[in-house]
């Protein structure tokens, strides 16, 4: 029996009959159906496995704008350059005045000096994008920040307040405030394709934000509100045709590790829990995954781990 459902096909096997005359392969399938209830994927012109004008393309970069917040550096440059590879022109929104120019003017970008957690400089970083002329299409947040403390220290000190609103406004609220108003702009797009596809959100958590380690109370929450937001935000925005997909990676080779006294010996240790490949992940990979969650036009309200199998330990 054959069942269809749209483009996909469930077939129960009654039998394991064995085809003996190979005549049967004309008419039959392996498994004795007739052949005109099978549909067969062939792949078409367009490399995407379907008949050219069936289905909507997948999401195109080139000739399009994107914003990345905390492009200067770190994961944040790594997609910028990912991005401006595949022909996008890239916003770098970030506080890093010298690098975000520098990366910018390497990749054919634009700087745009932006504190995610101030809504007039994160609009005039989208408004410089959306002047580009290229539709706005991408947004990837990346700017963040760290901080380490206990909720109560061993001497008996409460976990600082300010510190932690500081942590919760940059992480959590600056993700927001980049998703919020970027969004706003691709609404006012055409659609892109027969889909009604306009953009697509990328926002950067972490592995602390599922599991995160003593002394990440802020860090944690910051982060697991970011993965909070991802289904509610990808259903809100559907409205609009924007998909919304959330990045947690583990630990990742940035220039943060590398320029301290013993930082080989560092890495070592926090490589020990990753299970496989064993070693740090690469900024580029994780602007490889960024550009393959744009481009997967299927994927869509999405918590993806991206880790080498690690699980944080309590410390």
């Amino acid at each position: 029996m054959v069942i269809r459902f749209g483009t996909a096909m469930l077939t129960i096997v009654k039998s394991s009959r064995v085809i003996r005359n190979p005549s049967e392969t004309t008419s039959n399938t392996a498994h004795g159906f007739p052949r005109s209830l099978v549909m067969f994927t062939t792949v078409a012109p367009n490399g995407r496995g379907i008949p050219p004008g069936r289905y909507a393309p997948g999401m195109e970069l080139n000739g399009t704008s994107a914003v990345v917040s905390g492009g200067a550096s770190g994961l944040g440059e790594a997609t910028a350059r990912a991005l401006a590879a595949a022909g996008a022109t890239v916003v770098i929104a970030d506080l890093n005045e010298n690098a975000g120019k520098q990366v910018a003017a390497e990749i054919g970008g634009l700087f745009a000096r932006t504190d995610v957690a101030d809504e007039t400089s994160v609009q005039a970083a989208v408004d410089a994008a959306v002047d580009t002329r290229s539709p706005l299409r991408v947004a990837v947040s990346c700017a963040g920040i760290g901080w380490a403390a206990r909720t109560v220290s061993r001497d008996g000190t409460p976990h600082d307040l300010a510190s932690y609103q500081k942590v919760i406004t940059v992480n959590l609220i600056g993700t927001f405030n980049l998703m919020r108003i970027t969004a706003a702009a691709m609404a006012k797009t055409e659609p892109a394709d027969p889909d009604g596809q306009r953009g697509v959100i990328v926002n950067t958590s972490s592995v602390a934000g599922i599991e995160g380690q003593t002394g990440q109370i802020a860090y944690s929450a910051s982060k697991g509100g970011i993965i909070g937001m991802t289904v509610p935000a990808a259903r809100d925005l559907s409205a609009i045709g924007v998909r919304v997909n959330t990045i947690c990676p583990g630990i990742i080779d940035t220039p943060i590790y590398g320029f301290r006294e013993g930082a080989g010996e560092f890495k070592a240790k926090l490589v020990a829990p990753v299970v496989f490949p064993k070693r740090m992940g690469r900024s580029d990979e994780f602007g490889h995954l960024v550009r393959a969650l744009i481009e997967n036009d299927y994927m869509n309200a999405e918590v993806v781990r991206f880790d080498g199998g690690i699980r944080f330990q309590p410390k």
